[in-house]
């Protein structure tokens, strides 16, 4: 039942609460409405997008118990965004926000990053949808970066309230057409303007001479060849036009059917063995199609298992291992740590923290990615095993862990350059379905996985323990993931390569106009300036040092020597079992015991991992992380950025961060007077320091932090915690944020 309390469409004439307190008093707002208006910040449009509605006098404020504070302005809703105008934001002009980005404003949501809409009726918080027959007096919207807008429309008049409500919840949440998307807007109104060149950044994999180039790179040209069966998707809509098959597969398997039971290749290790991927044929109950499927199956064995020469090892991800619905429910119960109403919500769920957490089960499933990353590599590695990853159609788990395998042993990986490559190469062509698991036409909550995000989360795991060892940062990950959902680049919008060329009309003969050309993601001048680009790349980061030829031959041998005692080549039968094994999953019978969790494979896999951590680290070199309970742990930047009281104001790994960098300047210019350079080089690294020096209010959460507004008095709790200290101690320590006058 909705309140009595709300009459029509709500907001428009109901009296204010005694207990809200607003920077604009109730009684002055329809006499100050053309103040408020002359101050209301202008609206920037994109090229392509169009306001659908809005609604004056609406007040987005932050709960504190039964206080709230607001600013007035405007709220409106585009068929791209849904933004705030306040009239309070010049005092955010100022040098403080370095880190904006240029796309999207800190009032600003896509339309594709609204997680849930929920209105608030007589202090009763309901989920809205569809139709509405009664309006709310307060709208909140929980966002996919895990942000919380509050916007109260008690002062908004009837009309307005009805249609901001309404044109909201229909362009978030109704099912839409793809066709319908901004991203055909936007990349219609910039047709033409020169398009980016994301090559010079990063390898597309959407020509022959990309996968050509990959192959030698890791030296895999010898046994794998790149081919081009599937120019023009006439073989299968699911692959990639180009890809890598083992040199011995005749071409003419490939469309037997439709790619699927095609080991396509993925990765080469420094001694010759490679990561493959299979997509398993359709299920098929017919007796003389299954045995014409084993059949071809058992001709795909044998090229790419050739004992004692080349011996492969399979992993089907598809059972034993999580599920995608395992991945759906602990996000979706992990998410809600974070999408904090109030200080009193964050406070009581901070004394249950760890239980809540453990059961969402979202870092345990982080600590199987790892661990099934870490086996793949030991059969890689230590056994001279090639490894093939099967999944139902090879583009999600298979996407997810042949990443990290070659994050954790290709350093080129840990660049930027590589590891955008290697999301084009295994997420984007290999058919991942972007559109689909980020669920951006709204046509089916249950496809919604993130799969990617999860991905970031394994390497944000890596980054964090070996911070040396990649060029990028943890920021870098968390706007590569606030990405996701800003539909004007094409990178995470489309199911497969297929389906984005069709669509931008590179392989419609209808259309007369050139094709579209999209922005990439990759292209990150788009978003932000090059001072906050700085913020992207880890000034940690060394690259690795060139070896002469005798050096880098000496160096291949010491990799190529398994870490324990060459074991004797299993027996015949052994393989034997194995290839019934491959053949059985991929027409779809599924057995429950795999070769895979042998006792033989945990011990293996434990000599492995405890070899390789008891000795020094090499940051260019293999790369495992620590994958024990404590040692998996929370993205703090990503989850907890917007929640002011989860902050440690002037401490964190900024504080450690900023140090490090003022000795580094200290260094520099001492080699510059040494060499007697009197102009830097690197200008742009040198700004780095002064950028995190000029905050003058830094916290743990850097750069995120100082894009909100902070709570002025966050509650602590006195029932639960006794030993917090002095309250005038408290103050002196967080003076800047916290006033305890009223505790």
């Amino acid at each position: 039942m909705l309140g009595k309390g709300v009459v029509g469409g709500g907001g428009g004439t109901k009296a204010p609460k005694p207990s809200f307190v607003s920077y604009v008093r109730p009684e002055e707002i329809h006499t100050n409405e053309k103040e408020v208006t002359e101050k209301e910040v202008t609206l920037h449009l994109l090229p392509g997008e169009q306001l659908l509605c809005e609604a004056s006098t609406v007040l987005k404020y932050v709960q504190e118990d039964s206080c709230q504070r607001g600013i007035c302005g405007k709220l409106v809703c585009t068929d791209f965004k849904i933004a705030f105008l306040g009239d309070d934001e010049s005092a955010l002009d100022n040098d403080e926000t370095q880190f904006k980005n240029k796309v999207i404003g800190e009032n600003d949501i896509t339309l594709h990053c609204v997680d849930q809409i929920y209105g608030v009726f007589d202090e009763k918080k309901k989920t809205l949808f569809g139709q509405l027959k009664k309006y709310p007096e307060k709208l909140i919207i929980h966002c996919k970066d895990l942000r919380v807008f509050h916007f109260c429309l008690r002062y908004t008049k009837e009309e307005e309230v009805k249609r901001i409500v309404s044109g909201i919840i229909h362009h978030t949440l109704a099912p839409k057409l793809l066709k319908r998307l901004f991203l055909f807007s936007y990349a219609t109104a910039v047709q033409n303007n020169t398009a980016t060149n994301p090559k010079k950044h990063t390898i597309m994999f959407d020509t022959l001479e990309d996968w050509c180039w990959e192959l030698e790179r890791t030296k895999g040209n010898a046994k794998y060849r790149a081919v081009s069966v599937n120019e023009g998707y006439r073989v299968c809509e699911r692959l990639p036009a180009y890809f890598v098959v083992p040199t011995p597969l005749p071409e003419e398997n490939v469309p037997r059917f439709q790619g699927h039971g095609i080991p396509i290749w993925c990765w080469s290790c420094h001694n010759g063995c490679a990561l493959l991927k299979m997509s398993a044929l359709p299920k098929e109950q017919d007796d003389s199609i299954l045995q014409v499927q084993k059949s071809f199956l058992d001709g795909i064995y044998k090229i790419i298992h050739r004992p004692p020469y080349e011996l492969v090892k399979t992993e089907d991800l598809s059972s034993n291992f999580v599920s995608l619905q395992d991945i759906q429910t602990a996000y979706s119960k992990f998410k809600q740590l974070f999408l904090i109403d109030n200080s009193t919500e964050f406070w009581d769920t901070d004394i249950k923290w760890f239980s809540l957490l453990e059961s969402s089960s979202w870092l345990d499933i982080i600590r199987r990615c790892l661990k099934k990353a870490i086996e793949i590599i030991e059969c890689l590695e230590a056994q001279n095993m090639n490894v093939l990853l099967l999944e139902e159609n090879a583009s999600d788990l298979c996407c997810l862990i042949s990443s990290l395998v070659q994050v954790m042993m290709d350093p080129h990986c840990r660049t930027r350059v590589g590891f955008q490559s290697l999301i084009q190469k295994e997420w984007i062509m290999g058919g991942h379905c972007f559109l689909d698991r980020c669920n951006h036409l709204r046509q089916s909550d249950k496809e919604e996985v993130p799969v990617f995000l999860l991905f970031l989360d394994c390497v944000w795991q890596l980054v964090h323990q070996h911070p040396p060892a990649f060029e990028f940062t943890e920021t870098y990950l968390t706007v590569l993931s606030d990405s996701l959902y800003i539909p004007i680049f094409s990178t995470f919008f489309f199911n497969s390569p297929h389906q984005k060329d069709t669509n931008m009309g590179r392989e419609s003969q209808e259309t007369q106009s050139k094709p579209l050309n999209l922005l990439t993601v990759w292209d990150w001048s788009v978003q932000f300036e090059p001072k906050a680009q700085m913020l992207l790349r880890n000034p940690l980061y060394v690259e690795k040092p060139k070896l002469d030829k005798g050096q880098r031959k000496g160096h291949q041998r010491q990799l190529s020597l398994p870490l324990t005692q060459s074991k004797s080549s299993p027996k015949r039968g052994f393989f034997r079992e194995e290839t019934d094994h491959l053949i059985k999953n991929l027409l779809g019978k599924r057995i429950s015991k795999l070769i895979n969790s042998s006792d033989e494979l945990q011990d293996n896999f434990r000599e492995f991992y405890d070899s390789w951590h008891s000795k020094p680290t090499d940051h260019h070199g293999l790369l495992l992380p620590h994958i024990e309970g404590p040692e998996i742990k929370v993205w703090a930047q990503r989850y907890l950025r917007w929640i002011p009281e989860a902050q440690i104001l002037g401490g964190g790994t900024v504080a450690t961060m900023s140090k490090l960098l003022e000795m580094m300047e200290e260094v520099q210019s001492l080699q510059e007077k040494i060499d007697e350079r009197h102009h830097r080089q690197e200008a742009l690294q040198a700004e780095a320091p002064s950028l995190l020096r000029n905050s003058v209010r830094l916290s743990s959460l850097f750069p995120f932090a100082l894009l909100q507004r902070h709570s002025s008095k966050p509650v602590l709790p006195t029932s639960g915690w006794k030993a917090l200290g002095d309250e005038e101690d408290l103050a002196k320590r967080e003076d800047e944020f916290v006033d305890l006058g009223d505790v």
